[in-house]
């Protein structure tokens, strides 16, 4: 359907008499952010979108307002290609050929295959898989969740691809995830690293990048560290330092020598605070490991070569980061004397091979100069704040039977060989009377791997006992289009004799729709009832009312969900009698209950029309401020109680090449230095761009022509290449090929190329992507630790795209295209 404004439109719109205005929340999807829309209604139709006008304290109570992508939701409201019938496979799965059905036929499908596979397989064959294309308290996977946990549970997940080394790695440090500062407190600081980090465009919590500007304004300087000139580079940092891909930890080890061999280290903080800093203060137990292994070598050991012999100075690293010494040593003096100061880490670069190590790096740079439990510091890591929220778990979905949960990013190992994965796997296993080690609270410490290397005469290893052979994808591109390698990806989906069905759910035919043999059409969230919360930085409720009626022919999640439940015999249990609305009166309870008494009840939301209930900061919360005051009184929750920058659970995983005991450079699987280099010399980014939500809003016209899909690339490797600004460039590696309009720029450094995440995969008739989806070139490897994501560990080669023959820079052979 074709929302393109006209004169008629705009007529309409100056007549305001039929106008309806509500406020609700953008949809969740997972940006990073919870913004208010103001959305205009005439005559049972979404007419226009605005944002918040509210006013308030602009610093403790900041408006919530909306980026591109949520002011362009129109387009997407009415696409023309919303999906608005149930779709049944009627060829080869990932061929593209659907027909239509009914909704009775395609309820009674799904519902038989789940009794089927269950029958045939077990519940821990049946498996919803990560997704957050809907992300409120109703809709998305959870709602399928908690349908296969009424129907005698399924496979579960914990992790996340987003941050799913940084959830792991910062409890080893501090015990918990909750290390950061209120937002209001930048601006308390006096210097600011954001390294990697970009909220002009990924949001990492709405007002982010307001409030950074605040800071700035008030004094703080800004320093973008980054291999791209971002959108937050250009308009909040004061200099932008451009970093080889994967280096982050180097750079961070050199500015630790600088700090501690000219004593710029706070010794006060380390002596009582701290553990492993050097060979002094080892844990207990592990005193005497100063020259026998480098792998019970302390901090300062590690940094001035004791045990490896090399010297991690800023020359050293200049090599490695391409960052100059000069200003490695002047950051890091920067950063240890202009106090107090916020290191803080954007995700990216722990969605790399070892990610786990600059996560630690980073917190051990935080520990060290003594800028954690102070206001305008920052103690780096996961950085949720303490308080309440986020929300993301409320509502419930029940304990899972089955007992078991793998990473959520190892779903295709668990496809291809889930019957006798174990702890080595990531595979976890829990009584399910307790619930699962995912869905602990995010301040809760990390959990031991379970089902390890029997000891003689002890219990056997637990293992899985079956395969993945259901998949029901709700909310999810993660099947496809954000999953690594899709080549491999698709080879493994198109085999029906491993996964046996495949259900989606959702609003388009997207990439990974076109895999599966049942297709819902689901309804938007303007149309149905919900909730949602402030993300990360959780100060806000917002309601999300029903707004519209469903296009026709689709319907909600959860109403789905129920309705299957109804044909399973489980309907009364998944519903406990409440419908959209009933379940958002409930939720609103659970929040007065637990955390916020003063939150008013539906009715008083509806009828203020407010679409959000916040809470003001006007005291900003400073993460282990009680801790650096009393250590001893008020120990953290790590095994020494004290901020560890030397693990003894990391050193005992006895495999100090991958998972060392304190924080270490070690090079990616695939780099610059490496021989995969002679082929593919180019490391290759994937940032988050305003054009989507990793893939949600990738068929948004308005948000195509104003941040419009190409691969960024310098100069001088363009030059190199023969390409010019606006050339079709071929990006492939051994794993696939993309296709796409190059921009020539100098804000991205020599050596690297860029292409937004999220393009949907659109391969031509030999499989070549048309439309750069970057994970036609990533790999499906993942970080020893967190066994996360490292799907920006990437080397690639770049040509021109034309027919004919073409040499390609570094290759000896020939290649034709």
């Amino acid at each position: 359907m074709d929302t393109t404004p006209t004169h008629e439109y705009h007529e309409q719109m100056t007549d305001t008499t039929r106008d309806r205005i509500v406020n609700t929340s953008c949809p969740a999807h997972n940006c990073g952010g919870r913004c208010l829309l103001r959305v205009t209604v005439r005559d049972g139709r979404i007419t226009r979108i605005d944002t918040d006008n509210r006013p308030g304290d602009e610093i403790a109570d900041p408006q919530l307002r909306a980026c591109a992508r949520g002011r362009a939701y129109l387009r997407r409201q009415y696409h023309r290609d919303r999906l608005q019938q149930p779709l049944k496979r009627s060829g080869a799965r990932g061929e593209d050929h659907f027909e239509p059905i009914s909704w009775d036929e395609a309820l009674d499908t799904v519902a038989s295959q789940l009794q089927r596979v269950k029958d045939a397989h077990g519940n821990s064959a049946l498996f919803v898989p990560y997704g957050t294309g809907g992300y409120g308290q109703l809709s998305g996977s959870g709602a399928a969740r908690r349908l296969l946990n009424t129907f005698g549970g399924c496979l579960g997940i914990y992790n996340s691809y987003s941050w799913g080394a940084t959830n792991i790695a910062t409890p080893y440090v501090y015990g918990t995830r909750r290390t950061g500062n209120d937002r209001q407190d930048w601006l308390n600081s006096r210097y600011i690293l954001m390294w990697g980090w970009n909220p002009a465009e990924m949001r990492d919590g709405t007002n982010s990048d307001f409030l950074l500007r605040a800071a700035h304004e008030n004094g703080a300087r800004v320093v973008n560290i980054d291999p791209r000139m971002s959108m937050s580079a250009v308009s909040l940092a004061d200099e932008w330092i451009p970093i080889r891909p994967g280096t982050d930890t180097a750079m961070m080890s050199a500015m630790a020598y600088v700090i501690v061999t000219e004593n710029l280290h706070d010794e006060d903080f380390i002596r009582r605070c701290c553990v492993g800093f050097d060979t002094s203060q080892m844990p207990p137990g592990y005193e005497g490991t100063t020259s026998e292994s480098a792998a019970g070598e302390s901090y300062r050991d590690y940094l001035l070569g004791t045990h490896d012999g090399v010297v991690k100075t800023p020359r050293w690293a200049e090599g490695i980061s391409a960052v100059p010494a000069a200003t490695i040593e002047r950051i890091a003096r920067e950063y240890a004397t202009v106090k107090p100061a916020v290191l803080y880490q954007g995700y990216g670069m722990q969605r790399r091979a070892y990610g786990e190590q600059v996560v630690r790096a980073g917190a051990a740079l935080a520990a060290i100069t003594g800028n954690v439990g102070v206001p305008g510091g920052w103690a780096s890591g996961l950085g949720s704040p303490s308080g309440p929220g986020p929300f993301w778990s409320l509502m419930p979905t029940g304990e899972n039977p089955v007992g078991a949960e793998i990473p959520c990013f190892l779903w295709t190992e668990a496809v291809l060989h889930g019957k006798g994965m174990g702890a080595e796997h990531g595979v976890r296993f829990f009584d399910p009377a307790v619930g699962s080690a995912g869905g602990r609270p995010v301040d809760a410490p990390p959990i031991p791997p379970t089902g390890t290397t029997p000891q003689p005469g002890g219990p056997p290893a637990r293992r899985l006992h079956n395969d993945i052979k259901l998949i029901y994808a709700v909310a999810s591109n993660a099947l496809i289009n954000q999953h690594a390698n899709i080549n491999r990806t698709a080879s493994i989906l198109r085999d029906e004799s491993k996964v046996e069905f495949v259900v989606v759910q959702d609003q388009f035919l997207t990439s990974s729709a076109r895999f599966a043999d049942i297709v819902l059409p689901v309804c938007t969230q303007f149309e149905t009832w919900g909730l949602a919360d402030g993300w990360k930085f959780g100060h806000e409720v917002l309601l999300m009312p029903k707004v519209v009626e469903p296009l026709a022919g689709t319907r909600s999640d959860y109403r789905i969900c129920s309705e299957l439940a109804e044909r399973l015999g489980c309907g009364d249990v998944y519903t406990e009698g409440r419908d959209e609305r009933g379940w958002v009166e409930w939720l609103l309870a659970e929040y007065r209950r637990r955390w916020l008494p003063q939150l008013p009840s539906l009715d008083e939301m509806l009828a203020s029309n407010q679409g959000v209930y916040s809470v003001p900061v006007e005291k900003p919360g400073v993460a282990f401020a009680d801790f650096r005051a009393d250590p001893e009184g008020r120990p953290l929750d790590t095994p020494s109680g004290k901020i560890e920058i030397f693990s003894a659970r990391l050193y005992e995983m006895n495999r100090p090449d991958e998972i060392p005991a304190v924080p270490k450079y070690i090079r990616e699987w695939e780099s610059p230095f490496g021989p995969e280099a002679k082929l593919h010399p180019l490391q290759a980014l994937g940032h988050h761009s305003l054009h989507r939500v990793h893939s949600t809003h990738d068929n948004v016209d308005w948000l195509e022509e104003a941040f419009p899909q190409v691969v960024f690339i310098n100069p001088l490797d363009a030059r190199e290449r023969g390409l010019a600004d606006g050339d079709l460039a071929r990006v492939f590696n051994d794993r696939g090929e993309t296709i796409l309009p190059c921009q020539v720029t100098d804000r991205i450094m020599p050596g690297v190329v860029d292409i937004p995440e999220g393009g949907w995969w659109t391969p031509d008739a030999i499989g070549v992507d048309l439309r750069g989806s970057i994970n036609v070139l990533s790999s499906e490897r993942w970080t020893p630790l967190a066994f996360g994501s490292a799907q920006h560990t990437i080397m690639v080669q770049v040509a021109k795209a034309y027919g004919g023959t073409v040499k390609i820079p570094g290759d000896p052979a020939e290649v034709t295209r």
